[in-house]
């Protein structure tokens, strides 16, 4: 027997071309495997860049057309008795692969990984090469055709047209409220030639953790393929850890290609998320050998020791629903995830990785990969499991009614169980969900849903057949592949009940933004047990947009083009009610630009402060998952770090409430457009402190009351000493504020501050409402670099900027330049309270950063922070 052979096809020269063009010079180069049609015009200069501009439609011809590619496999070394299969990882998505003319695979489902033994083919005696074939039917057409065909299912959703409900495409390629219609076609992901006499399918564990947590047995399973009966093969497991072998056990290969065993652990590493504990990994290796000793295949895998749960029990407010993670509760501040370019390939691991450290530096919890997307690569759960970052993992259906006849299920079955069984061995995963927003599109459009109603077959006779799917299907599927993850049927989702009850399951609240457009500074008061969705939008920052707009002359805000590149139905309607309503507009773009973040910033501020302090009120809110984390292209919307990874506001507001240790302080709301702009004659105030920590800690809690005119105290500070915050908890600090705006009529601020151990770990500021009525004129800011150590910290690119002023700030913004981390951006400073800036990766002699702040003169262009002291 000869040991596991894998050649990639990635590398070979690989042709493509227009299916129905048949001149001499049709087939043209392209350049890398995995890739999809688009990138490969663009990289033969066929079209222009989809992403710039308007050059979207005149890419659309492209989805309409089918593709052809093809490379040449020479003649491999057979040993004898050893199989061949050439693997397709992914095939976009209607796609027929010939190989030297011969049909040998028919796909129509973006998700699944196909295996072709062509075994018999290559050993060919009269053959030394094979012309390897994938013709890609144009998936909108197919789905049209699909659709005409079953007029009796009603064809019913939110985003792109309906016939991609039929099809097992990534959903967002048909256009979505922030992202382009593109519809791509190709080898998407890897392609190679497997030659082996053994291969280790698939390697596997589950884990029995001792309700202590100081014993783990941990039952490894392996799956065998062979060319041959499985008669003499033998396998060995090995179990590691920080790359020292902690055991290893020999194991005979059943008929059935199983193998098995258990180790046990005494006083296990267990896997956390960042901010509890170690992201501890094992590593589990299964070797298989021929009678003799010859290794034929070995893989590993690693995994993590913990235990994930969802609480669910009736309280106060309804049923809760949070996580809890080797027992200890998890307030899952996080956000939603969208694909990170349209053209999925061009996404490297490393920017998956960058991804998710931006993530861990803005102190998130959770990201919730989103049903219209893709089952993501390993790079991104593998970002995950290394730095903790707990996964909400969607399964690939969004915002539609869909169709259910039996090919299509038994396709989506199969799609389920290879992703799944891809995806167990991640500690990272702890939830999937059957669906985004299914069950809202079966409310809005009337579609049959009776709860009590237990028969799955009958649920297929409905006109809501994708119930069968998502309460059926996955849930079997999930339960005998990945048991110790928890189902959800669908977000959002809880109990059978209307999918706005806030008292129970997952919550999608758009009635800031989209439904009843409700003022931001009330948004902490309609969230619900877990909110999985809620968002406001802003546009990226002017680099941003400088690349996608070609014409100088179009960089004003309401722009043909700036207009095309944000998808979202009335978005100048809806982003002139949240700007005019709080801050006073303006109409040149940066300007513009910098007012939509600090509305993005105060409503994920507004929204965040809120449902976190809930978390102390026996878990009222579990989580909030903002909407969204990224975008596929650039673009403005709702995400809080744009396509090239540059952060807004909100990304440094949600940062500072989601720290270890965090205070709010907040006046009770004065709807000024009901009053007609009459101010409060008086004001109740909270102030509050809220901690992930795990055991108590003893604060100093200061508020004072500043004036925005004069920056200067107009009471006496509040100061409390020796106050207990709660382990993982609430600390109410007052509850009973009153401010009399008759003695106390200026404009003020209420600033309040926490230190532990004599460290100052956390600020807010509380401002009158709204913030178009308040003077930001002459702030007195004061900006300098502070001494260095040595020349040394200075060559590394790190410096600290200290920033005072004389009167309180709103928002003061650093400029995003590629290539340099700031440590804080987004900040309000008052008077006697300086902020100290690490600013990393900005070298001698590079431009200073600008910086801008609210009320700043309109037109005039941003301060930049100066290279020497002041």
């Amino acid at each position: 027997m000869n040991p596991f052979y894998k050649l990639s096809l990635s590398a070979s020269q690989w042709q493509f071309k227009q299916a129905d063009n048949e001149s001499h010079d049709a087939w043209l180069p392209a350049p890398a495997i995995p890739s999809v049609v688009h990138q490969d015009l663009l990289a033969n200069k066929k079209i222009s860049d989809p992403l710039i501009g308007f050059n979207e439609l005149d890419a659309e011809w492209i989805s309409e057309k089918s593709w052809i590619y093809r490379t040449t496999i020479q003649k491999p070394a057979i040993p004898e008795g050893a199989n061949s299969f050439i693997v397709f990882d992914g095939l976009d998505t209607f796609a027929t692969v010939y190989l030297d003319g011969k049909l040998i695979l028919q796909s129509d489902n973006m998700f699944l990984t196909h295996r072709v033994d062509v075994t018999s083919q290559l050993l060919d005696p009269s053959r030394q090469s094979y012309t390897l074939e994938v013709v890609f039917d144009s998936a909108l057409l197919k789905a049209r055709e699909i659709q005409k065909s079953h007029p009796q299912h009603k064809w019913v959703g939110f985003n792109g047209e309906t016939a991609r409900l039929a099809v097992r495409k990534s959903q967002y390629h048909w256009g979505w409220d922030w992202g382009p219609l593109l519809m791509t076609a190709g080898i998407w992901r890897d392609v190679r030639l497997e030659i082996f006499s053994a291969r280790i399918a698939d390697v596997w564990t589950e884990i029995k953790l001792s309700h202590n947590h100081e014993t783990a047995h941990v039952t490894a399973f392996a799956k065998v393929q062979s060319s041959h009966e499985l008669n003499g093969h033998q396998g060995t497991f090995y179990l590691k850890f920080g790359g020292q072998e902690l055991a290893h056990q020999d194991f005979v290969v059943g008929s059935d290609g199983t193998g098995s065993t258990t180790f046990t652990i005494e006083q296990p590493n267990l896997w956390w998320p960042n901010g509890y504990g170690d992201q501890s990994l094992y590593e589990l290796s299964v070797a298989v050998t021929q009678k003799g000793g010859d290794t034929l295949h070995q893989i590993s895998k690693r995994f993590g020791i913990r235990t994930a749960e969802i609480v669910q029990k009736p309280d106060k407010h309804g049923k809760s629903f949070f996580f809890r993670i080797n027992g200890v509760d998890i307030f899952c501040g996080g956000s939603c995830w969208i694909p990170a370019d349209s053209f999925l390939p061009r996404v490297s691991e490393e920017k998956y990785r960058n991804w998710i450290k931006l993530m861990i530096r803005g102190n998130q919890a959770m990201i919730r990969v989103w049903g219209g997307g893709i089952y993501e690569e390993d790079a991104f759960y593998d970002a995950c499991d290394e730095l903790g970052v707990l996964v909400w993992q969607d399964f690939m259906f969004g915002c539609g009614n869909y169709p259910t006849w039996p090919t299509l299920l038994d396709s989506i079955k199969r799609e389920a169980i290879e992703n799944v069984s891809r995806l167990r061995h991640h500690p990272s995963i702890v939830l999937y969900a059957g669906n985004n927003e299914d069950y809202q599109v079966q409310e809005q459009a009337g579609l049959t849903y009776n709860f009590d109603d237990k028969d799955p077959q009958q649920w297929l006779q409905t006109d809501f057949p994708a119930r069968y799917i998502y309460e059926n299907l996955l849930p079997a599927v999930v339960k005998e592949y990945s048991p110790h993850v928890f189902y959800h049927p669908g977000s959002p989702w809880g109990d059978g009940k209307i999918t706005s009850d806030p008292t129970v399951g997952d919550l999608h609240q758009w009635n800031v933004w989209h439904g009843s457009q409700e003022k931001y500074q009330i948004f902490g008061t309609i969230g619900g047990r877990f909110n999985s969705e809620f968002g406001m939008e802003a546009f990226p920052h002017l680099k941003t947009i400088e690349y996608f707009v070609e014409d100088k002359k179009d960089l004003f805000p309401q722009s043909r083009v700036i207009d095309f590149h944000n998808k979202a139905d009335g978005h100048e309607r809806r982003l002139a009610t949240y700007l005019v309503e709080n801050l006073r507009t303006a109409t040149d773009l940066e300007t513009y630009i910098y007012l939509t973040q600090v509305v993005q910033e105060e409503t994920m501020m507004f929204g965040y402060r809120a449902w976190r302090r809930q978390w102390g009120d026996e878990r009222h809110c579990g989580g909030a998952l903002l909407w969204q984390l990224n975008d596929c292209w650039p673009t403005i919307s709702w995400a809080i770090v744009d396509y090239f990874l540059r952060p807004k506001p909100a990304y440094y507001a949600m940062a500072r409430i989601l720290a270890p240790i965090a205070v709010g302080v907040q006046r009770e709301h004065h709807d000024w457009s009901v009053s007609h702009a009459r101010p409060a004659k008086t004001s109740k105030f909270e102030l509050w402190a809220v901690s992930s920590l795990q055991e108590e800690v003893n604060a100093l809690v200061e508020l004072k009351f500043i004036s925005i005119d004069t920056g200067l105290e107009i009471r006496d500070r509040i100061v409390h000493e020796n106050i207990r915050l709660v382990a993982n908890g609430t600390t109410n600090i007052i509850l009973d504020g009153v401010i009399d705006h008759k003695e106390y009529p200026e404009s003020h601020v209420l600033a309040a501050r926490v230190w532990v151990d004599g460290r100052l770990v956390a600020r807010d500021i509380d401002w009158p409402q709204p913030l178009k009525y308040l003077d930001f004129s002459n702030r007195g800011i004061k900006v300098h670099e502070t001494d260095q150590d040595s020349s040394e910290s200075s060559g590394k690119g790190q410096r600290s900027i200290t920033i005072s002023t004389l009167k309180p700030v709103k928002c003061l913004v650093f400029e995003e330049r590629d290539g340099i981390t700031i440590s804080d951006s987004a900040l309000d400073i008052v008077p006697g309270d300086d902020q100290v800036i690490e600013i990393e990766g900005l070298k001698p002699g590079d431009e200073p950063l600008k910086w801008k702040y609210l009320g700043q003169e309109l037109g005039k262009r941003a301060d930049q922070l100066p290279e020497t002291t002041q």
